[in-house]
């Protein structure tokens, strides 16, 4: 076991977050070029945050390739949990389109006029499929971790980068786009994931089918479909608690002042901010992949910090200098009232991170140890910690997308709090309580 190994492992994992988080701000700087730019920003924002909390429960569909599969039958099995939950996830998500209940979550709980809504349920129709499409792909590419291929993943994703690139220059001088600008970012989307699903498939028939024996050599039968909600829905709600984070925050600060242009702006900065620190949570991904390897844990426990001072070398090199300026102005298009708007929160981005670096480390144990019951815990802290971030900086006049990303930080070291009590904390207190204890 070595450092290069891990640094060959990782690398293409981050380079493709970061690239990937690029590719974004294009899609934001041709939505901000395409007319009625303002609303689209914030109709899609508003719109792909629920779109990415009804997709949250299979976010860590990667892990269940990466920590369950280890022959063709389980493949099967597990694959028919990911498409079923998949066709779950976008029956809700039709829910929000086509029933009353949309009106209520969209116009009414936002208090957001109309029109506005009118376009969030536009962009939520035409995305109904998406859910089991992202699914299907996180899976596959858990597959392909599993044997290393990590820069097959890459490739895939970065195709998806690539196609999505091209479509904007291409998608967003059309008349037809221009007569409702929302068709942009949905376009965009299908025809980026549906590049990456295409490689990642001939990846895992390629790379993975053949390798894999058609049943367990000890015997064992493939997992059933209560035996892997049990390892799986601990994942799935933390993740949905963090994809519920950005539908609460836009639901505070679409009530507060100015919420179309505070929508817009954080709609470009939950993209920006993650350039730096997204690639972090690839950390988690370590441990399982070399959990055979020899003296492995202390290779990566040491290995983590020096990750996340990359990461924060980026903030500030990004956030505190006047490259801002030129990529949110220049590069993406905002017009200056919004860049200035930008200054404080891309400022605070730089606590993200410490935490993820902190968290991701700590969910790689968990999965190593099949604890992932003791990550249950972090999911509602955070969600308390959002919330109570969100009612309380208002007071001190804070509001708008600088609340929206304060109240995200606060969400994410209360669940880092948790994370480590439950893995560690609680067992180092019951030691420290016992040296305690008269003897």
């Amino acid at each position: 076991m070595n450092y290069r190994r891990l640094i060959f492992f990782l690398l293409p994992l981050a380079i493709t977050d970061i690239v990937l988080e690029l590719g974004s701000q294009v899609l934001n700087g041709g939505m901000a070029r395409a007319p009625e730019a303002t609303t689209t920003l914030a109709a899609y924002g508003l719109g792909w945050g629920l779109v990415l909390f009804l997709t949250a429960p299979l976010a860590q569909a990667k892990e269940l390739g990466l920590a369950l599969v280890g022959d063709r039958a389980t493949l099967v099995a597990v694959r028919r949990f990911v498409v079923l939950a998949g066709l779950a996830l976008m029956g809700g998500l039709a829910t929000l389109t086509l029933t009353p209940v949309g009106h209520w979550v969209i116009e009414e709980l936002h208090a957001i006029p109309d029109e506005l809504g009118a376009v969030v349920r536009v962009a939520l129709f035409w995305l109904i499929p998406y859910p089991l499409l992202k699914g299907l792909s996180l899976f596959h590419a858990g597959l392909l971790l599993r044997v290393r291929r990590t820069a097959l993943v890459s490739y895939a994703t970065l195709s998806n980068l690539g196609v999505s690139i091209v479509a904007v220059f291409v998608l967003v001088a059309l008349p037809w786009v221009h007569a409702q600008p929302i068709r942009l970012p949905v376009l965009v989307t299908y025809l980026g994931v549906g590049t990456e699903l295409a490689i990642i498939l001939w990846g895992v028939a390629r790379y993975v089918w053949g390798r894999l024996p058609a049943h367990d050599s000890g015997g064992s039968a493939p997992p059933t479909l209560w035996g892997i909600v049990r390892f799986f829905w601990p994942l799935a709600l933390i993740m949905l608690i963090q994809e519920m984070s950005r539908p609460v925050i836009n639901l505070f600060v679409a009530r507060g002042p100015d919420p179309t242009n505070a929508l817009a702006l954080l709609a470009v900065l939950y993209t920006l901010g993650r350039m730096p620190y997204g690639w972090l949570n690839e950390i988690r991904n370590l441990a399982p992949a070399f959990r055979e390897e020899p003296a492995s844990r202390a290779y990566i426990r040491r290995f983590t910090p020096l990750c996340g001072l990359v990461s924060l070398a980026a903030m500030g090199v990004m956030f505190w200098t006047p490259l801002r300026d030129i990529m949110l102005g220049q590069w993406i298009g905002l017009p200056p009232h919004l860049v200035e708007m930008a200054r404080i929160p891309l400022y605070l981005f730089a606590g993200f991170s410490v935490v993820v670096t902190a968290r991701a480390y700590y969910h790689g144990v968990a999965l190593v140890e099949r604890r992932t019951q003791a990550l249950a815990p972090s999911a509602p802290v955070r969600m308390l910690s959002i919330v109570a971030t969100l009612l309380a900086l208002p007071w001190l006049g804070i509001t708008g997308a600088t609340l929206g990303v304060a109240a995200l930080l606060a969400g994410f070291a209360g669940e880092l709090a948790a994370v480590w009590w439950g893995l560690r904390g609680s067992a180092w207190w019951k030691a420290r309580r016992a040296t305690w204890a008269p003897s």
